[in-house]
């Protein structure tokens, strides 16, 4: 598999069980990600829970150039089914501290994108530090379009989870260590360079 299907993780971490497939038992693609996080699952877990008020990529992409909160925002660990997350998904289950599960619910992303499950799954490795891992599980639309996006979504998630997860990894690190300073959430060198990218195509 390549590192567009599989970036940040080993075959054990694939070989685990999701609680995404549940959802969609047969999925056209699976993809994975994972950063190891030098924080506890509960400061992770709580990080994850900020996704209900943003997406925590890109946001001058996925987030109208609003900024994700770069602090924890009070209330928002109080989960529940059916509850927005990162705009276009819906929280379809989790377990405290070890999980959250989201399903595309926007029927304008499910038509573009086809139907998506997420588990973003806690993996301890001591009490200070653990394995952030995700599975993404999808059901290309179908015809030409779909066949399309099977090449192209592996390619664009890396791009939006990578820096997802990076900016995840650096908030939870920083939150028990002020030492750290400022993370700066929306990769500034990074977005300078995929803008660099897109216009080098774009003019040939």
């Amino acid at each position: 598999m390549s590192i567009a299907s599989t970036w940040g993780t080993s075959p054990e971490d694939s070989g685990l069980s999701y609680p995404c497939d549940r959802l969609i038992p047969h999925p056209h693609d699976s993809l994975y990600r994972g950063v190891t996080i030098d924080a506890s699952p509960q400061t992770v877990f709580r990080w994850l829970c900020q996704m209900r008020v943003a997406p925590y990529s890109y946001d001058w992409i996925d987030n109208g150039g609003r900024q994700s909160p770069p602090a924890l925002t009070p209330g928002l660990q109080e989960l529940a089914v059916g509850q927005e997350m990162m705009r276009i998904f819906q929280l379809a289950d989790f377990a405290r501290n070890q999980h959250l599960t989201l399903r595309i619910s926007n029927s304008r992303a499910q038509g573009l994108f086809g139907d998506i499950a997420i588990s973003y799954f806690v993996v301890a490795k001591g009490a200070k530090s653990c394995r952030l891992l995700v599975k993404l599980v999808v059901q290309q639309p179908p015809g030409v379009w779909g066949k399309l996006m099977r090449s192209l979504l592996p390619r664009g998630d890396l791009i939006m989870m990578r820096r997802q997860l990076l900016n995840f990894k650096a908030l939870a690190e920083a939150s028990i260590d002020p030492k750290l300073g400022h993370v700066d959430l929306d990769g500034d060198r990074e977005r300078l360079e995929i803008r660099e990218v897109v216009a080098d195509r774009l003019a040939r």
